[in-house]
């Protein structure tokens, strides 16, 4: 099939490639010539500039100039001759109330139906599919766009991303479900060529419904895994945190023994961040908001979730005693999780503005891969605060000189992290471990060391 997707962030550029991968004709659109230009260049720090997913260069690499294909504006018409499906994924960021900023996805979409409007061949029936996730309703809104702007015989359809940051390729590939909604059977036939591998896949869903039930899927969806890393950082971590002879990962594994309970999401952190979670239990916040409707469950998952961001700086001034004034911190973990650059949402950021707040003389920050990205947030630029922030090669070099640690991140390096501290820096020294990522905590106490897990009482 020939296919064209609209936006190449990371939902955009994951499904075209995946999908080129397939041999389909792929045609991956953006206003941005110069991240169509680093795509099309096939060079890994171009790419990877824009989007750190792993194997997805790979993927790129095997399908460039043979399925897959990127293009601006200048080449889009070209590209919708003879296409049967356009996946829309361009921005859909949160507004201050919580809404969704459809402009990107009005733009798009109205870009969209006037060249269809005008195509050679009307008679050939094409789809346009919304990937990002959009306010239910949104496929409505779609089919008036079309309708305004005479495009005739083109369908809306909803079928959203379900793609883990750190995984999306392989999920891409074997996908738990895949949900399609749409009001006629040309339109869901389009989409079952487009997935022809998945369609009565004996162990993968692939699930017809109405658009709305597909919008809201997502949603629910997301909403309910927040919901999980929420309850635990809500009761778990509490209970770590005022009874200190209670052992969280036998806690853990004793509820969890039970099948009716998730083992997903059943461990504690410093809250979870990146572009879906929090974006999305706010839009959803704001639909119920919007129809009368109460949404008290949804507004304490988000509530949870945003204090575990910036509780344990408190806790260290409290129970440690800790003055951060003019002193130096080591941060390890800039990105939301472990695996990807993305810093959006990250619960470092908020980690950075605490430090900051109270007056840290400098932040020594880490990360295998968002030192980069951590960069352009923190640009001093727009803040002269930003100017405390160093970024370092290693975790070692991050530590060198600082009188605190902070470990915000998951990654798996960190985990041994206990001798380097003894071997780097000397007590008293505070380390404030957000994703209980030190295992040998017990000799680092009786070296003098103090420890404050999130989950657990100070040591």
């Amino acid at each position: 099939m020939k296919i064209v997707v609209a936006g190449t962030g990371f939902v955009g550029l994951t499904h075209a490639a995946v999908l080129a991968e397939n041999g389909h004709e792929v045609h991956a659109y953006d206003i941005d010539l110069a991240k169509i230009g680093a795509y099309a260049s096939g060079d890994r720090e171009r790419i990877e500039h824009y989007v750190n997913e792993p194997g997805l260069v790979e993927v790129i690499g095997e399908t460039l100039g043979r399925y897959l294909f990127f293009v601006g504006p200048d080449a889009v018409d070209a590209a919708l001759e003879g296409v049967e499906a356009i996946f829309m994924a361009p921005p859909t960021p949160p507004n201050l109330d919580g809404s969704t900023d459809m402009t990107a996805y009005r733009a798009v979409a109205a870009f969209l139906a006037e060249r269809l409007a005008r195509r050679a061949d009307p008679s050939q029936r094409v789809v346009i599919v919304n990937k990002s996730t959009v306010p239910i309703g949104t496929v409505r809104m779609l089919q008036g766009i079309l309708t305004e702007h005479g495009a005739a015989n083109v369908g809306a359809a909803s079928n959203p991303e379900f793609l883990p940051e750190g995984n999306a390729v392989e999920k891409s590939r074997r996908p738990d479900r895949i949900v399609v909604g749409a009001d006629d059977a040309a339109d869901f036939e389009i989409l079952r060529r487009v997935y022809p591998q998945f369609h009565h896949h004996v162990r993968i869903g692939y699930i017809e419904t109405t658009p709305e039930t597909a919008e809201a899927i997502k949603y629910v969806a997301n909403t309910l895994l927040l919901t999980y890393i929420s309850f635990w950082n809500g009761i778990g971590a509490r209970l770590g945190e005022t009874f200190g002879e209670i052992d969280m990962e036998d806690l853990k594994r004793g509820v969890t023994a039970d099948d009716r309970i998730s083992t997903w999401g059943s461990y504690v952190s410093n809250g979870a961040g990146g572009s879906c979670f929090g974006k999305d239990i706010q839009s959803l916040m704001y639909q119920f908001r919007s129809h009368g409707q109460p949404y008290h469950l949804l507004q304490a998952v988000y509530d949870i979730n945003e204090f575990q961001k910036s509780y344990l700086l408190d806790r260290a001034v409290h129970e440690a005693g800790f003055n951060f004034n003019n002193r130096s911190v080591a941060l390890l973990g800039l990105a939301f999780k472990k695996h990807t650059n993305d810093m959006r949402d990250s619960s470092a950021l908020k980690v950075v503005e605490g430090l900051l707040a109270r007056g840290v003389r400098e932040v020594r920050a880490y990360d295998p891969l968002a030192n980069a990205e951590a960069a352009r947030w923190f640009d001093p630029a727009r803040n002269h605060l930003f100017e405390r922030i160093s970024y370092w090669p290693s975790a070692v070099e991050a530590i060198q000189g600082t009188d605190a640690l902070f470990i915000s991140t998951d990654w798996e390096e960190f985990r041994g992290l206990g001798e380097v501290i003894a071997r780097t820096v000397a007590p008293p020294y505070l380390i404030v471990d957000g994703r209980r990522m030190l295992g040998d905590v017990d000799r680092l106490v009786a070296k003098g060391y103090q420890v404050l897990p999130v989950g657990g009482k100070l040591r």
